[in-house]
């Protein structure tokens, strides 16, 4: 299995398991590796974590709560999401 296909299957399981609240402890998590020196570590917690925003929208998306809460597709910069 290749590392981003273990990634996002990984990320599928913890939202499915824990919610939206795993990605906030990602983020969490990455700066105090970062904050530790484990640069190499923080950079998979974040990509973990961004698998599984994606996760968390695509979710949405699929259950037409996006059309209800449309910030959830917009970046702050104005961008949409993908």
């Amino acid at each position: 299995m290749a590392i981003n296909q273990f990634v996002e299957k990984l990320a599928r399981s913890m939202v499915a398991e824990q919610g939206t609240a795993i990605i906030w402890r990602l983020h969490i998590d990455a700066a105090t590796l970062y904050q530790n020196g484990n640069q190499a570590a923080a950079a998979t917690f974040l990509e973990i974590a961004d698998a599984a925003e994606r996760e968390l929208v695509s979710l949405r998306r699929r259950s037409g709560d996006l059309a209800r809460r449309p910030s959830l597709t917009r970046f702050t910069d104005g961008r949409s999401a993908p």
